[in-house]
């Protein structure tokens, strides 16, 4: 077989071609590695982290001696000729495809810092680094990777942006994300990892390489190569793990979101159900209470169930399940101080503390809550409990598996460890607790939770995404369009089953929920693996799915189209449980010789054989897509198109969707015409 990877090597330099490209090369005049010192300065304000950094020295690390070993060759590297050795790196071929290259930084070294340089070329594009919400292609942008809140407006020339820096210290960033990963698929037939648990920049700026900079000198770092974009993918998932199969019940139609009560839950499933609403589950996030702060509605942190704002739950949950509809939840990894399960972890020491071991408490936003310190065993053995008896064991099928990138770092941990360290693996040992909570029990086949925090690792450990707080708005960066290259990026690192909430959750600084924004984001949700509403933080800011009988209407023929299209979903499911490929996937991973494909950052296929084009701007009743030159059928027309650009009608109700006319699954897209 063909050498795909290649490892030419002299005494002083290397040079590592990956599918015939130079991409790790070292050079006397050209180094690729440099380490450092620097002063960081790291500060959370309720999730939202303001860093600084002042690089002190940076020392290129120009003398390399190279020697032979049987799968590669081994590098001491150091500054210039007679200086002591720095690091001493190991590049193995695993593979014809892969290498596997270690880092050994020398004790006596002062350095805590490195760079790591990538060659690249100016055509070159990079997808990837977890659930990016900005960009798809990071080409040309440094992407800083470490788990916080995303911030409300992510762009800082907007005035929402603006508003939530001056009011709250929350406005985002391009970068700013739940889930970052230090991993990218690059154009030129390769995914590249690093192991680290740092803070780390990707830097993709340079037109001749990228550069890796992590504050520490990284474990190891694997490149990967394939023919396609599929095999790329695949080929990651047995790095990474990938996400289970949704229960069948997923399928059933949507999963709203209700709060309030056992009564309020009850009256408004009603009416959706009269009307024809496909109802798969009804997600509670307030089942265990509420309180109300400036912010707006917020929940109760004691992970156990309200009896007096839902009275009869216990059972309630039995009489909807025989109805075929679930009950989901909400939990998170911290305990609120006024709460039992507080008490209870700061007496048997299951709680992270400050460094003096007093105790350590977070500020949410007008109350504070404990942290549960997961590198506890017997603590994380306590918290899995909670969720089998207080959730799994009392009929939940369900249920939000917020946060996790909260950790402060200036916490003291039950096992030493650096919180700068494990700051951003925080969200996989959550996700952890939760999938081992539901491995025991007899149900795990038809249980699923879902995150928005994430890190490396998390495919194994979290079965669905979700795109996190997304503002009510028409925004780029933080609205409607924002969760299409969410999903897109995600895919690319691994996690394929991605959704969002349903209209969007932030309503701050003058901004509420529309009419059109909520009809435009459920006509999205349909053709997305989970299809879930969200009354958002300020719900009477907020137009709801019960809002007008126009409304509910419009829900009704979503979900209908959703559950009709569940064979199709399903082996799209099951394609990326058993091979990593996901199931909203970039133009470009089945039409690899389409370059403008590579550019497209607001449309998706759906499998292999639907394309969907969301329409993310206000007013709008026709609107522009492109497609990969094949011969597209309208979903809801049946007029046929060649590829390239077209402009279509777009009304309320029929987004822009096309499938391929040779597709095995035509007859049932051929319905949607014949049912409209």
């Amino acid at each position: 077989m063909k050498e795909v990877i290649e490892i030419q090597s002299t005494t002083n330099e290397f040079s590592v071609f990956v599918n015939g490209k130079p991409t790790l090369v070292h050079k006397i005049n050209s180094p690729m590695l440099y380490v450092g010192t620097g002063k960081s300065s790291v500060q959370m304000y309720r999730g939202n982290f303001d860093i600084s950094d002042y690089i002190e020295e940076r020392i290129p690390l120009r003398k390399a001696v190279v020697s032979s070993l049987a799968e590669g060759i081994k590098v001491s590297f150091s500054e210039t000729e007679g200086t002591p050795v720095e690091l001493e790196m190991e590049i193995l071929k695993k593979d014809i495809d892969r290498i596997d290259v270690t880092f050994n930084k020398k004790e006596e070294s002062n350095n805590e810092r490195c760079w790591i340089r990538v060659a690249a070329d100016e055509e070159e594009k990079i997808y990837g680094c977890g659930e990016q919400l900005s960009y798809f292609n990071l080409r040309g942008k440094n992407f800083p990777l470490w788990t916080s809140e995303p911030g409300v407006g992510r762009n800082k020339e907007t005035y929402t942006t603006w508003q939530a820096d001056v009011k709250d210290r929350a406005g985002g960033d391009y970068y700013t994300t739940n889930y970052p990963q230090p991993t990218f698929v690059s154009t030129n037939k390769y995914f590249l990892h690093l192991s680290t648990t740092a803070y780390a920049d990707f830097d993709f700026s340079h037109k001749d390489f990228h550069e890796l900079h992590t504050w520490e000198v990284p474990e190891s770092l694997q490149i990967v190569a394939g023919s396609t974009y599929l095999e790329l993918v695949e080929k990651m998932s047995e790095v990474f793990g990938t996400q289970p199969e949704l229960p069948e019940w997923t399928y059933n139609g949507i999963w709203l979101g209700i709060q309030g009560g056992t009564e309020v839950v009850e009256q408004k499933l009603e009416t959706m159900l009269q009307n024809d609403v496909k109802v798969g589950a009804v997600w509670c996030q307030d089942w265990q209470g509420k309180r109300i702060t400036s912010f707006g509605k917020r929940l109760m942190w004691n992970w156990i169930w309200d009896k007096d704002m839902y009275p009869n739950l216990d059972q309630k949950i039995w009489e909807w399940k025989e109805q075929g509809i679930r009950f989901l939840g909400y939990i998170n990894p911290y305990v609120a101080k006024e709460g039992h399960l507080y008490k209870e972890a700061k007496e048997k020491g299951y709680l992270a503390t400050k460094e003096d071991g007093s105790d350590y408490l977070v500020d949410f936003g007008e109350f504070y809550c404990g942290v549960v310190d997961f590198t506890n065993p017997q603590a994380s053995e306590w918290f899995k409990e909670v969720i089998q008896t207080n959730l799994i064991d009392f009929g939940l099928d369900g249920w939000m598996a917020d946060f996790g990138e909260y950790l402060p770092t200036d916490v003291k941990l039950y096992d030493g460890s650096d919180p700068m360290k494990m700051h951003n693996l925080w969200p996989t040992l959550w996700g952890s607790i939760n999938r081992k909570a539901i491995e025991e029990r007899e149900t795990k086949d038809d249980l699923v939770y879902f995150m928005r925090a994430g890190y490396t690792g998390i495919q194994k450990e979290c079965p669905l995404l979700w795109g996190g707080d997304q503002s009510v708005i028409w925004e780029k960066d933080d609205g409607l369009a924002s969760v299409i290259p969410a999903a897109l990026s995600s895919g690319m690192t691994g996690c394929g089953l991605h959704h969002s909430d349903i209209g969007g959750y932030t309503s701050l600084h003058g901004n509420k929920r529309s009419k059109e924004l909520l009809l435009r984001w459920v006509e999205m949700a349909a053709f997305t693996p989970v299809m879930r509403t969200h009354e958002g933080n300020r719900p009477d800011d907020c137009f709801q799915f019960d809002g007008d009988e126009e409304t509910i209407k419009q829900f009704a023929k979503m979900t209908k189209i959703y559950t009709e299209l569940a064979p199709y979903i399903r082996k799209c499911v099951k394609e990326n449980a058993e091979k990593g490929i996901p199931v909203q996937r970039p133009l470009f991973m089945h039409y690899e010789q389409d370059q403008i494909s590579y550019d497209i950052k607001y449309q998706y296929l759906l499998g292999k054989d639907l394309l969907v084009a969301p329409v993310y701007e206000q007013g709008k009743s026709s609107w522009e897509v492109y497609l990969p030159e094949d011969k597209w059928v309208h979903l809801w027309t049946g007029d046929t198109y060649s590829g390239g650009h077209h402009e279509v009608r777009a009304p309320i109700g029929h987004p822009p969707v096309f499938y391929r006319s040779d597709s095995s699954y035509r007859e049932l897209f051929e319905s949607f015409k014949l049912n409209d």
